[in-house]
């Protein structure tokens, strides 16, 4: 399935779509690199970065930051979405960083690592952060809850119904999210590491963006590919239901997008 994302019209949409970067999340990562390494920041990899969602917050902090995916799609979105001079994408597998042995401080991820093959993932974190240097992967549970008013039962209902027609869709991938990167946590193979889990995070949004970020998800990309008008047709039945439920305002209302964050975070000695 991680084959949808290397389609161009799909980046586009999850470009514009997916969640923003928590920043809730970049600071955790950043605050932990102060307290196990300290300054200075020279140089971070944001590994599976698809369009740069974390890479470009990330690149204020450090002298340098390395993108890297392996969708020469998602590569290519995030090179038209960038303007920071300090930021190099390169299309390269998680399990071969393009980068020298011990010349990293940061090597992160963000709601990617649960697509890697995971022991050679570590392996190649290993190899290339520094003493000192820090591992931080994070993504959130694929449960949602949308406040708005009183109406925030019915909204929740819906995406909640949505997602559970997707899982259909889903890939073992969507179990380590479940699973709040447990796996993940276990495989680390630094001593130093820790995992913080049940973390919230609120977006405010519009219902467009509910819309578009349901398209955003591979499991309705999955389902779009194996039945184009089923999938249309369930989008438009969705879309219905929010509409009916926030009334005759609902291209205009800001709605509350709640989801549960978690990370791993650990530090090479």
């Amino acid at each position: 399935m991680a084959l949808i994302f290397s389609d161009t019209e799909y980046s586009v949409r999850y470009q514009k779509y997916m969640l923003p970067a928590s920043e809730k999340m970049v600071q955790m990562m950043l605050s932990y690199l102060i307290e196990k390494k300290g300054k200075p920041f020279e140089l971070a990899v944001d590994v599976g970065c698809g369009t740069g969602r974390y890479t470009r917050p990330v690149a204020a902090h450090f002298e340098k930051v390395i993108g890297i995916d392996i969708s020469e799609s998602q590569i290519n979105e995030a090179r038209r979405s960038t303007s920071e001079d300090n930021v190099l994408y390169h299309t390269s597998p998680a399990e071969e960083l393009p980068v020298k042995d011990a010349s990293v401080d940061l090597v992160f991820a963000g709601l990617a690592a649960h697509w890697f093959i995971i022991d050679k993932f570590m392996q190649e974190a290993a190899r290339v952060l520094k003493p000192g240097g820090c591992l931080a992967l994070h993504a959130f549970i694929p449960i949602f809850e949308i406040q708005y008013q009183d109406v925030s039962e019915t909204l929740t209902a819906i995406i909640t119904e949505t997602i559970n027609v997707l899982l259909k869709y889903r890939d073992k991938s969507n179990d380590i999210m479940k699973n709040q990167y447990r796996e993940l946590f276990e495989a680390v193979p630094f001593a130093d590491k820790q995992r913080i889990t049940d973390i919230p995070v609120m977006y405010q949004c519009s219902l467009a963006d509910v819309l578009g970020f349901i398209q955003s998800i591979y499991m309705y990309q999955e389902f779009l590919k194996q039945d184009r008008d089923g999938a249309t047709e369930f989008l438009q039945r969705v879309e219905k239901r929010f509409r009916d439920t926030l009334g005759e305002s609902s291209h205009q209302v800001t709605l509350e997008f709640h989801m549960t964050c978690y990370c791993v975070l650990a530090c090479k000695s």
